[in-house]
């Protein structure tokens, strides 16, 4: 991907125009960097969120106790990324764009690593960010 392409995702996502279809997690992770990159860590953090609040409604995700937005999961996702882009200080966000397709945090099921699927599907950590279990986020492998 592009820079300009995942401007324009992100400019989509903000839209609620991008496809939900093509909303993967991949996609989700760029829109993240973006903002990551782009802004302060705290006004990132609350573009992500609120962002993915507003997006999710608008391409008619009912948002409810147990669908739609999920805090645990994308706050795992912010420090991961934070972290991601901690580890290559030197890198641009093209560099780090181009990296992002190898990390691991990208492989199916990842989220196994750091809590039991009951826990993470809960209600719970649906509404509120629960600390990981199985191990801490910190010190997460990253690949150049």
């Amino acid at each position: 991907m592009t820079y300009e392409e995942a401007e324009d995702l992100v400019t989509r996502f903000e839209q609620g125009s991008y496809p939900a279809a093509s909303f993967s997690h991949y996609a989700h992770a760029v829109m993240a960097l973006w903002y990551t990159y782009h802004q302060p860590l705290a006004q990132a953090r609350a573009s992500i969120k609120d962002g993915l609040r507003r997006y999710l409604v608008a391409i008619g995700v009912p948002q409810t106790e147990d669908a739609g937005y999920h805090e645990t999961v994308t706050e795992l996702f912010f420090q991961l990324i934070v972290q991601y882009q901690l580890r290559f200080p030197e890198r641009d966000f093209a560099a780090l764009l181009a990296g992002l397709e190898r990390q691991p945090f990208l492989e199916k099921h990842f989220t196994r690593r750091y809590y039991d699927d009951a826990r993470l599907m809960s209600r719970e950590a649906r509404a509120s960010f629960l600390a990981p279990e199985r191990a801490p986020l910190l010190g997460c492998e990253f690949r150049p």
